[in-house]
């Protein structure tokens, strides 16, 4: 038998209390009952002491009624306020990445013609300074429409995660970074292919922000029961301590906020996704752990 919530959330303040005295009326004339056939008398069922008891109820009754309206109401107005930020964040989140993005363009563009035309090695440079600067502009915006795109259902398939892992350092390769890799042959997550840009994401952290003269990036993948584990190990300067603050408090103030929108992004999708994310930062650079569930492989390849 399963209880049905909609029986009691779904009734107004007025029903709740309407049930609830005549409930406690019958459980007041009961107790009586009971009182006066243990005593062998009839004072259990004196006009006082039922007047007394239905007072008590109804007294009850209105605190009942009015703790569920306010309730209710703060209720009504937290909804709101959460529907409105939810259309504000939407309407942000559009116009940076369709109008701001297409701004950048414009910037990029004229950037190019300028390079064109100047041959002073200062001017070369600020030019350069801008390009990179839209650059990083754009791929935050590319990251944003990741996470904007997200389902926030649970997800119902299967990635190889050993795949995914190998993908990321293809990309990490080719910048020069000295990888090494521990893993199976296979390990299948709970998941769906969104999981490989927070992937990805750790990956491209450990070799941007590492100004080491030898960049070394270690992966390891480790199944433990229920749960599947990507380790990522750099030596680079490791992630400020303020920065991991904020990622464990979920929360940015105007002093305490992650200079980088990637370390969210990797928090965020790998919670979609059903997973957590631990970082671990020492003098001998950052480790960040991706715990996903464990999923069985599909059944042609365990044939």
């Amino acid at each position: 038998m399963t209880f049905n919530s909609e029986l009691i959330y779904g009734r107004s303040a007025a029903a709740l209390t309407a049930a609830y005295l005549c409930l406690g009326v019958l459980f007041a004339v009961a107790v009586d009952l009971a009182v006066a056939s243990a005593s062998g008398t009839a004072a259990g069922w004196t006009p006082t002491r039922l007047v007394g008891d239905w007072l008590l109820v109804a007294g009850s009754g209105g605190l009942l009624y009015g703790a569920v309206t306010h309730h209710r109401r703060r209720a009504e107005t937290a909804r709101r306020d959460l529907e409105t930020s939810n259309q504000q964040l939407q309407v942000l989140s559009r116009v940076f990445r369709h109008n701001v993005r297409n701004d950048l363009n414009v910037i990029q563009g004229y950037t190019d013609l300028l390079a064109d035309r100047i041959d002073d090695e200062r001017s070369r440079e600020c030019l350069e300074t801008i390009r990179e600067t839209t650059d990083d502009v754009v791929a935050i915006s590319e990251k944003l429409r990741v996470i904007e795109d997200a389902s926030p259902e649970p997800p119902d398939g299967r990635v190889n995660l050993v795949d995914a892992v190998h993908e990321a350092i293809g990309v990490v390769e080719s910048d020069g970074a000295a990888v090494t890799v521990e893993t199976p042959s296979e390990a299948w997550i709970r998941a769906d292919d969104s999981v490989e840009f927070p992937i990805r994401e750790v990956f491209e952290n450990a070799v941007t922000h590492n100004d080491g003269s030898t960049r070394r990036v270690a992966a390891t993948i480790r199944e433990n029961g229920t749960t599947t584990c990507l380790e990522v190990t750099d030596n680079g300067p490791g992630i400020p301590s303020d920065e991991r603050a904020v990622l464990q408090a979920e929360e940015e103030t105007p002093l305490s906020h992650a200079s980088s929108i990637g370390l969210w992004l990797v928090k965020w999708m790998c919670e979609t996704q059903g997973g957590t994310v631990r970082f671990e930062a020492t003098d001998d650079g950052t480790t960040v752990r991706l715990r996903f569930e464990s999923a069985a492989a599909p059944a042609t390849r365990a044939r």
